[in-house]
């Protein structure tokens, strides 16, 4: 007798064929970058071949010694990471705040943040660019940064206050009766049980300074200040063809966020799954 758990052959069929159109979809683009990039320049624009080879790393080698790649690359490690410690602090000191304080108005700033990062990056980055302009600070990273922070600390306040939200108040308590004073509960208690909330946090902020494309666009001008992104896009020419090259310069932005997710996917489910829950 067929109980409620079974599913029929045919409908199993039909959502494995679903997952693997899903699954290639999504991953023959990342396929096609790396094939392209590890691909002889002499035969780049002569064979179309789904198959990889035959191999080289000219365009890596090409990439690194001909131009600003290093450069550039260590641009996006510093914008980035600033970007995250700052996203971390403002974000956590923010949503705990007004998940543990008594406040009139709280869900209203909460609200208003996240409607902030609904704007699109274009029509918040030109006013930034003119007000930086006018104080002198246009074309630095700082202006960089400050501008990542519009889009990155929204999206921090709003995972971990419903992080927050979910976790009970009454180990905070506990930790105070025992001696510990709000601040000390909050560095001795709450900070290691929401590692889960701050590490997803950190890899969404990395994720979006690491790969924007429009804020540097807009804000940094010299080509000793570019960042990845912009500084790839420096690469091309009317009459000049660097596909392999540019692929290659891809495949390394794609490392570092490779490496992230792979360490740290476990903590980055779990803080999804958590700050997902509304109370």
């Amino acid at each position: 007798m067929r109980t409620e758990l079974e599913v029929p052959l045919a409908s199993r069929l039909a959502l494995y064929a679903a997952m693997a159109v899903t699954i290639v979809y999504s991953f023959f683009p990342v396929y096609w970058m790396l094939v392209t990039s590890v691909r002889e320049p002499s035969v780049l624009y002569n064979t179309v071949s789904l198959v990889p080879g035959p191999f080289s790393i000219e365009n890596y080698v090409t990439l690194l010694a001909a131009t600003d790649y290093p450069t550039w690359f260590l641009n996006s490690v510093y914008v980035a990471t600033v970007t995250v410690a700052i996203t971390l602090v403002l974000a956590v000191l923010i949503a705990y705040a007004v998940t543990r304080l008594r406040m009139r108005g709280k869900t209203t700033i909460v609200g208003s943040m996240l409607l902030a990062y609904m704007f699109p990056p274009l029509l918040v980055a030109i006013p930034l660019y003119t007000i930086f302009a006018k104080l002198g600070l246009a074309n630095t990273h700082f202006a960089l940064i400050v501008s990542h922070c519009t889009i990155t600390l929204p999206l921090g306040v709003w995972l971990l206050w419903g992080f927050f939200k979910q976790m009970p108040a009454d180990v905070e308590e506990a930790a105070m009766v025992d001696g510990c004073s709000r601040l000390g509960a909050f560095f001795r208690v709450v900070l290691p049980l929401s590692l889960p909330g701050i590490t997803t946090v950190a890899i969404f902020s990395f994720l979006l300074s690491w790969t924007d494309y429009t804020f540097a666009l807009v804000m940094i001008d010299s080509d000793y200040q570019k960042t990845l992104p912009v500084g790839l896009e420096t690469m091309t020419g009317q009459y000049e063809l660097r596909d392999g090259e540019l692929m290659a310069g891809s495949s390394l932005i794609a490392l570092p966020l490779l490496i992230l997710f792979v360490f740290l996917n476990r903590y980055f489910i779990h803080g999804l799954a958590a700050g997902a829950i509304k109370r």
